[in-house]
C-alpha cells in the first residue's frame, strides 16, 4: 500500500492560491465510509489494484482512455454527491484552458457512457453543472471494505482485503499533475481508513472468550494488508502460542522483524521483542496463559495482573446527531475523520470510533465510560443541522479526572462547505487538542505511570521554563529516559531539540559538540520511526539553526507536514527558518497558520521572536517593537526574544529603552556580542543579516 503522507501534504510544497492544483476532497465526505451496497449490484467495481468494471452479465464496461476511467473513479469515491464540472475538469486537464478543458471532460463523459451502454441511463447522471454516478445499483470494493459495519452478503473486512490487494486506482498513475495530488491524498486517506477498521476488528477479536483460530486469521489478514504492522504480529504470536504453535510463532517475529528491516530500517519494538522472548520462555500452558491474555483485572489468588501500561490512550466516540439519517453517517464520518488526524501524533494511542460504536448514548458520561477504564482522555462531541448550516460541539475529556472537560469548542459551517470539513473544522479540533494533552501531562502527578514518555513528558514544561537550572535538570531527565527506552523515537527527537535551545540561549559551552550531539539524536529518530512527523521538523531546525543548510531544512519541513499537515509546533518551528532565508511573508503565513491550529498552545511564546524577525525584514520596526514587548513580557528569560526587539529599537533610535532591555539580554547572555552574534546566527541574505546587525549597534549591544 501506499506510504503514508499528510492528506493536505501538497500545501507544504508552497503551492499557492493561484497554482493549477485542485483540492477534490472527494474521499472526505460522509458517504466514503458508508458503504450503501445493493445486494444484487448491477456493476461492479474494483478501485483497487488494476481498475475493473463488469456487470451483473459478466461484461465489461470500463472505457479505454484513463481520463474516462479516472472520472469514474472520482465518481465511485463520491457516493451519493454529485461533482461540479469545473472543478473535475481543472483536476484532471491541468495544463489548458478551462474552455479546452470543459470539452475535454465532454468526451470523457461521451466515452463513459458509450461504454457502459444501456446501464448508462441508470448509472450516469448529468446537468449543466455538475454529474453524478449511482453507487447504489453497482458493488464497490473500496467502499466494501471501509463500510462501518460489512453487508452480510459480503465477504468480512479482513477477507476483502485479502482479496482485492494493490493500490487505489494504481494504474491511474500520471493523468495529470493535479489529479496525482489527489490520488496521493486518497490513496493515504483510504489505507488509514482501512487500517484504522481492521485493528478494530483485530481488537474486537482479542476479547476474552474469542477462539485463538479467530484472533490468528484476522491477524494475518491485517498482516498481509500491512506486514510492518508490530499489533498484528504481536497477536498472532500470542495466538499460535494458544493453538501450541510455538515454532511458528518464533518464525512469525522472525518475519516481522525482517519486514521493519527492509522496509523501514529499524528494528522490531521493546513490546514486540518481549512478546518474542516471552514465547522463547514459555514452558507450560498455565504460564503462557499469565503472559498473553494481559487481561484488566487481577487479584492475589494468582490470576495475572494488569501490564503496566507505556503510552496514553485517547478514544473518540461517535458524533451524536439528534436529526436525520444523513447526519448520523455525518457525524459518525467526521468522529473517524478525527481519530485518523489524531493517529499522526506520536505522543498517544487512539482508539477509534469503531471500537466505541457500542457505548450507549443515553446515560451520563461517567457511565458511558464504565466500560473502558484504559482510557486517558476521550473526544466527545455532536452534530446538528438547522437548515443551511451544521453545527459542531466537540470536547475533550479528561477521565483521569473524573471525565472533567478541560477543552471545548463550537463550530458552524455550512452546507455548502463540507468540502471543507477537513480544513474548518477536523485540522482545528486535533491542531488544539495535541498541546493541551501535552501541557497536561506534563504536570509532575500525572506522568509516574507510563514510563520513559512519561519521563519525557515531565521534562518537556521544564524545557519551556527557559529557566537554566530547570533546563539542565530537563536535560538530565531526557538522557534518564533515553538510557529507559533507546529506541523511542519521540525521546530520541526531544533530545535533539534540548540542544537546540541550549546553543540558543547561550548556555552550551561547546557548540560544535552539540551540532553533532543533536544531529546523532535526531538522525536516529528518525531511522527508529520515519514517519514521525515531529522528529522531521525537529531535524529540519537542526538543518537551518544549527547547520545553516536551508535547503535541507525546507525539504524536511515539507516531509514532515506531509505526514501531519495538522501539527501546529511544526508549522510554527518552520517559520523560523522562512525568515532566515528572508522570505517573511512566508514566515507569517506559517505562524498564522500555527495559531489556527493551536490558539491555546501554552508555550507559543517561543515562536514569538520569528514574528518579530519577520517585522524587522519587512522594515516595519513599530510592529516588530509592539510584538517583543509582549514577547518579552510574558517569558521573561527567553533571551531569543531580546535580540530582535532590540534590533528594532535601534532602528527606530530609541536608545533609552533599549538599554533597559539590552542589560537584561546580558544578565541571561553575558558573553553576547554583536560580532559573536554574526558569526553563529543562521541568516541567508548578507543585507537581512546585516541589517539586524546594524539595529543591534545602533541600540548599543557590545561589538566585541
Amino acid at each position: 500500500m501506499s506510504q503514508r503522507l499528510g492528506t493536505q501534504g501538497y500545501r507544504s510544497l508552497g503551492l499557492g492560491e493561484d497554482s493549477k492544483v485542485v483540492r477534490l476532497d472527494l474521499g472526505r465526505r460522509p458517504g466514503f465510509e458508508r458503504g450503501e451496497l445493493p445486494t444484487k449490484p448491477l456493476v461492479r467495481i474494483h478501485l483497487l489494484g488494476l481498475m475493473q468494471a463488469t456487470t451483473y452479465l459478466g461484461e465489461s464496461v470500463l472505457p479505454r482512455g484513463r481520463k474516462a476511467r479516472a472520472v469514474l473513479g472520482c465518481l465511485c469515491l463520491l457516493p451519493g454527491q454529485r461533482i461540479p464540472r469545473g472543478r473535475l475538469a481543472a483536476m484532471l486537464w491541468d495544463r489548458v484552458p478551462e474552455d479546452q478543458a470543459r470539452a475535454s471532460l465532454r468526451q470523457a463523459w461521451r466515452e463513459l457512457t458509450s461504454t457502459m451502454g444501456p446501464l448508462a441511463s441508470e448509472l450516469l447522471s448529468v446537468d449543466r453543472e455538475t454529474i453524478g454516478f449511482n453507487v447504489g445499483l453497482c458493488w464497490i470494493d473500496v467502499l466494501a471494505m471501509l463500510a462501518p459495519e460489512p453487508s452480510p452478503s459480503s465477504a468480512p473486512r479482513s477477507k476483502l482485503a485479502g482479496l482485492c490487494p494493490g493500490e487505489l486506482l494504481e494504474d491511474l498513475d500520471g493523468v495529470s499533475t493535479s489529479f496525482d495530488q489527489w490520488l496521493m491524498c486518497e490513496r493515504t486517506r483510504f489505507t488509514e481508513r482501512l487500517r484504522a477498521l481492521l485493528e478494530a476488528e483485530l481488537h474486537n477479536m482479542q476479547q476474552p472468550g474469542a477462539a485463538a483460530s479467530d484472533q490468528a486469521s484476522v491477524a494475518r489478514r491485517l498482516i498481509a494488508f500491512d506486514p510492518t504492522h508490530e499489533g498484528a504480529s504481536r497477536a498472532l504470536m500470542r495466538a499460535l502460542v494458544h493453538l501450541g504453535e510455538r515454532a511458528q510463532a518464533l518464525r512469525e517475529y522472525s518475519r516481522c522483524r525482517d519486514a521493519l528491516r527492509k522496509t523501514l530500517d529499524v528494528e522490531p519494538s521493546p513490546e514486540t521483542h518481549a512478546t518474542y522472548e516471552a514465547v522463547r520462555a514459555y514452558s507450560h500452558r498455565r504460564q503462557h496463559d499469565d503472559i498473553f491474555f494481559e487481561p484488566r483485572t487481577g487479584t492475589r489468588s494468582g490470576q495475572p495482573s494488569a501490564p503496566i501500561r507505556t503510552r496514553i490512550r485517547v478514544g473518540v466516540l461517535p458524533f451524536l446527531a439528534s436529526r436525520s439519517k444523513h447526519e448520523e453517517r455525518l457525524s459518525l464520518s467526521l468522529s473517524q475523520e478525527i481519530a485518523a488526524a489524531l493517529a499522526r501524533f506520536r505522543w498517544f494511542d487512539v482508539i477509534c470510533p469503531i471500537s466505541l460504536v457500542g457505548t450507549p448514548s443515553g446515560r451520563p458520561m461517567a457511565e458511558r465510560l464504565r466500560d473502558h477504564p484504559e482510557l486517558d482522555y476521550v473526544v466527545d462531541g455532536s452534530l446538528t443541522g438547522h437548515g443551511e448550516n451544521f453545527r459542531i460541539s466537540v470536547r475533550l475529556l479528561d477521565l483521569k479526572r473524573c471525565a472533567t472537560p478541560v477543552w471545548s469548542e463550537r463550530f458552524k459551517l455550512a452546507v455548502g462547505e463540507l468540502h471543507q470539513l477537513d480544513e474548518l473544522v477536523t485540522a482545528r479540533i486535533v491542531g488544539q487538542i495535541d498541546p493541551i494533552i501535552l501541557y497536561i501531562e506534563g504536570q509532575p502527578a500525572r506522568r509516574r505511570r507510563y514510563g520513559a514518555t512519561g519521563v519525557l513528558l515531565l521534562a518537556i514544561p521544564l524545557m519551556f521554563s527557559m529557566e537554566r537550572k530547570k533546563y539542565e535538570e530537563a536535560g538530565r531527565l531526557i538522557d534518564h529516559a533515553l538510557e529507559t527506552e533507546p529506541d523511542n523515537a519521540m525521546i530520541s527527537a526531544w533530545a535533539a531539540y534540548w540542544q537546540v535551545f541550549y546553543v540558543g540561549q547561550g548556555w552550551a559551552s561547546d557548540g560544535q559538540q552539540a551540532l553533532k550531539t543533536a544531529q546523532e539524536h535526531a538522525l536516529r529518530a528518525i531511522r527508529i520511526d520515519p514517519g514521525n512527523a515531529e522528529a522531521l521538523g525537529i531535524y529540519a531546525h537542526i538543518c537551518s539553526f544549527l547547520e545553516k543548510d536551508f535547503e535541507s531544512a525546507v525539504y524536511y519541513f515539507d516531509r514532515s507536514l506531509r505526514y501531519n499537515p495538522n501539527l501546529a509546533f511544526i508549522w510554527g518551528l518552520s517559520a523560523a527558518t522562512y525568515s532566515y532565508i528572508g522570505q517573511p511573508d512566508a514566515a507569517l503565513f506559517r505562524l498564522e497558520k500555527y495559531r489556527k491550529l493551536a490558539p491555546f498552545d501554552p508555550y507559543s511564546y517561543i515562536f514569538e521572536p520569528v514574528h518579530i524577525l519577520a517585522y524587522i525584514e519587512k522594515g516595519d520596526y513599530e510592529e516588530a517593537v509592539a510584538i517583543g514587548r509582549r514577547a518579552v513580557r510574558i517569558a521573561p528569560r527567553f533571551s531569543n526574544s531580546y535580540k530582535p526587539l532590540i534590533a528594532a529599537l535601534g532602528h527606530l533610535g530609541r536608545h533609552d529603552e533599549a538599554k533597559i532591555f539590552i542589560e537584561q539580554l546580558l544578565a541571561l547572555e553575558p558573553s553576547f556580542t554583536i560580532q559573536r552574534f554574526g558569526q553563529n546566527y543562521p541568516m541567508k541574505d548578507p543585507d537581512i543579516r546585516e541589517r539586524y546587525l546594524t539595529g543591534l549597534r545602533l541600540a548599543g549591544v557590545p561589538e566585541a
